[in-house]
């Protein structure tokens, strides 16, 4: 079938909105009709060269849909269901699996790594050309085969809307402050940067309870944002906070420090280091530029004070499990997913979209399909 989609040929380009042939799903995989993607950064990345995926390939991965085709031996799904997608498939087999990290999976690696999917079949094409999909997902089409280890049923009651935000950054904000480096009622948590997964862990924290919910961004939109998600003290950079968090903490600092700046750099760390409590967490939600292998971090105080970097993969998250909690969550009130869209663009606009991102003037971006 045909489909159009946003695909990146080079790194430093545009996404081009052209016509693809799709793939039909072979054994174990579905296609979908997308209804909503997010803007997430880790596409970008990849057009600004800070991660690496092999290209030409679709972006997309934070979407959701209506199944439109069903492979051979495929039972979970019907034509007609709706589905939520997430970039790290569970095989429920693998050590990782079997102990309750399924975020962890064996299968994940190829997800991340590959652009193709399994036996190196490519579901999207230009002519002869091969093209990929970011996450083996490329939810920046109208139409995208996937594997049904991807795709997780989506009541009738959720917006597409709101669980496409589910697929990657809510789900990795709010996990790094529930799961990652669980908060407990009364701690002190910061947040630095509120894009929509500093926003997701500002909520996380509010859930869980944390008595100061410290956000830090230098886009006054952002700061802005951020009370209305829970924040309790808001500042534009670590200089401004550390006094405010030494008063409001008696001076034992946050228990939990959630990094999701847009682009991380090593330099950045030990500022970030000195926001932490000692025997607290500091959780590297953001990333990094491949090339950069060094930090600077002032060691001996660090692990004296029996602090810990931990790294956050999708928040830790089960999607069979999780997923659930946030239809619970957003049912009630208490998790706050239509607020987080700040603007909605069309497939052709998404080079538009990503320029709002950049210049900060979205908590999150939306690509709809009609």
């Amino acid at each position: 079938m045909k489909t159009r989609a946003a695909v990146l040929w080079s790194t430093g380009g545009k996404w081009s909105v052209e016509e693809l042939d799709l793939a039909e799903p072979g054994p174990g995989e579905v296609t979908i009709r997308v209804r909503a993607s997010g803007l997430c950064h880790s596409d970008d990345h990849n057009v600004t060269g800070d991660s690496q995926a092999p290209l030409p390939v679709v972006g997309g991965h934070e979407g959701s849909g209506e199944v439109v085709s069903v492979g051979p031996g495929v039972d979970r799904f019907s034509v007609g269901d709706r589905v939520a997608t997430f970039p790290m498939p569970a095989c429920g087999r693998c050590r990782y699996c079997s102990s309750g990290r399924s975020h962890l999976c064996d299968l994940s690696a190829r997800t991340m790594m590959a652009t193709a999917g399994e036996n190196a079949r490519f579901r999207f094409h230009r002519g002869d050309v091969g093209v990929g999909a970011y996450t083996q997902l490329g939810t920046f089409s109208e139409y995208t085969t996937i594997s049904v280890e991807q795709a997780f049923a989506l009541p009738d009651d959720i917006p597409f809307a709101a669980a496409a935000l589910v697929g990657c950054g809510v789900s990795t904000g709010f996990g790094a402050t529930r799961r990652v480096a669980p908060v407990s009622p009364g701690d002190h948590v910061v947040v630095i940067g509120v894009g929509g997964v500093g926003a997701a862990a500002v909520q996380g924290a509010r859930v869980a309870g944390a008595s100061t919910i410290m956000a830090i961004d230098p886009v006054p939109f952002k700061l802005e944002q951020a009370v209305r998600f829970g924040a309790t003290h808001t500042a534009h950079g670590i200089g401004e906070a550390l006094p405010v968090l030494r008063e409001v903490s008696w001076g034992a600092m946050a228990d939990v420090v959630v990094v999701a700046v847009g682009v991380m750099h090593g330099e950045m760390l030990a500022a970030q280091a000195e926001l932490v409590a000692k025997g607290g967490s500091l959780v590297m939600t953001a990333v990094a530029p491949l090339v950069e292998t060094t930090v600077a971090l002032p060691l001996t105080r660090f692990a004296l004070a029996g602090k810990s970097l931990v790294g956050n993969l999708a928040g830790s998250t089960n999607p069979v499990a999780d997923f659930d909690e946030m239809w619970r969550l957003y049912r009630a009130g208490q998790v706050q997913l239509d607020e987080m869209v700040t603007r909605t663009y069309s497939l052709d606009q998404v080079n538009k979209g990503y320029e709002d991102m950049h210049a900060g003037r979205n908590v999150r971006g939306l690509v709809v399909f009609d």
